[in-house]
């Protein structure tokens, strides 16, 4: 006789799971990212001092490449176009790089820093101590630590510089999407 067999099923951001492969917090985050493939949002600096590259500039964020493992979002200053953030699934954590380019699409010579979470985080904010390759190619920034959240309402993009007294934080508000078609840009 064959025994019946129950398999608990739930679905996240149309990825269906069984019970026995649950989404660690690491994929929730990516998951949580990738909702919102081919939008861009405007964001503003809620921290001081606004450094003076930023100052009197839109800032927008625009999801521009997801899958199941990778995230690329590029982060618009005014009319700099050159930085994006990449986010990526490794096993349980999550690596986060800043990937400079000039304007010929070749890559900065200050490029591909950041850093892997070095816990499971949770679905809505992630931490990412700088790593070794950071702390290389630029050793000032080997003790950053760069934290990102996100929720049904805003996603933020943190850094706090050890022996600094302020941090930088720019809020992206996610409630109003200022393209939803990733071709229109």
């Amino acid at each position: 006789m064959m025994k019946n067999l129950l398999v608990l099923l739930f679905c996240i951001s149309s990825v269906c799971y069984t019970k026995a492969q649950a989404p660690n917090a690491s994929t929730q985050f990516i998951q949580n990212l990738a909702e919102h493939c081919g939008k861009a949002y405007k964001g503003s600096i809620v921290s001081s001092p606004i450094p003076a590259d930023f100052d009197n500039k839109e800032l927008i964020m625009y999801v521009s490449a997801c899958d199941k493992r990778e995230v690329k979002i590029a982060f618009f200053v005014g009319d700099d176009l050159s930085r994006t953030w990449v986010f990526t699934l490794k096993g349980d954590r999550i690596e986060l790089k800043h990937d400079h380019r000039q304007t010929n699409g070749e890559p900065d010579e200050v490029t591909m820093y950041g850093g892997t979470t070095t816990n499971t985080g949770t679905a809505h904010i992630q931490y990412f101590p700088a790593d070794q390759e950071t702390t290389a190619s630029i050793p000032a920034a080997a003790a950053n630590l760069w934290w990102v959240t996100i929720d049904n309402k805003e996603y933020s993009y943190n850094l706090q510089r050890a022996g600094a007294k302020t941090s930088f934080n720019v809020v992206f508000d996610l409630t109003k999407p200022l393209v939803t078609d990733k071709r229109a840009w």
